[in-house]
């Protein structure tokens, strides 16, 4: 175990943030549409065979097999993607800004489109499916938390979590997500340049 090996036992482990706290050029990448190519720069500086993605990185890091060689190849690719992006001039906190407010307008739009099919075939299957988990999930969680249920407690916590996610999912259909919203409203400032002064 070497420099890192505060994270094996962190139940919220973020690759992201981890590979940013020795290589920060490679973690901004993570965070937008040069992903894949930071993945493969990790992979090779890991050792890792190609495909391997981020779980194998991930289980590299937690399980603490980081070493020297390791954390030093990182930071040699690292140093090698900063030089790359500043000889053609990519602004990469811009890039990912401008990424992921596409990402964020394209999940609204895929939502909106849902509910405008759903207001006009007026069909049962999406109530249907509403009521099916929500109904699921609050059985679930009743009965875990009463001690009622005969099912493994771990198996019971990851029904519990499904379902939770899907409840989400749910409800910003039918009342909207403030968090797209917000996350749209912080990344289009990230993306917009900021005037200094009073304009002339």
């Amino acid at each position: 175990m070497f420099g890192l090996g505060f994270l094996v036992n962190d139940m919220a482990f973020d690759l992201k943030s981890a590979i940013a706290s020795i290589a920060p050029t490679l973690g901004t990448m993570l965070l937008g549409p040069f992903g894949g190519t930071a993945i493969t720069a990790l992979e090779s500086a890991f050792g890792l065979s190609p495909g391997s993605g981020q779980d194998g990185i991930t289980q590299v890091m937690q399980s603490g097999s980081m070493t020297p060689d390791i954390i030093a190849n990182v930071r040699a690719a690292d140093q090698k993607h900063q030089e790359i992006l500043a000889q053609q001039n990519i602004d990469l906190k811009k890039m990912n800004a401008d990424y992921n407010l596409a990402m964020v307008q394209a999940d609204v739009a895929d939502r909106q489109g849902a509910r405008t099919l759903q207001t006009s075939t007026k069909s049962i299957v999406v109530p249907t499916l509403a009521f099916v988990i929500v109904g699921s999930f609050v059985a679930m969680t009743a009965s875990t938390l009463a001690g009622l249920s005969h099912i493994d407690s771990a198996l019971a916590g990851t029904l519990v979590g499904y379902l939770s996610a899907k409840c989400e999912q749910v409800i910003a259909f039918y009342f909207g997500s403030s968090k797209s919203s917000q996350s749209k409203d912080e990344m289009l400032y990230n993306s917009t340049p900021t005037n200094q002064g009073d304009n002339k």
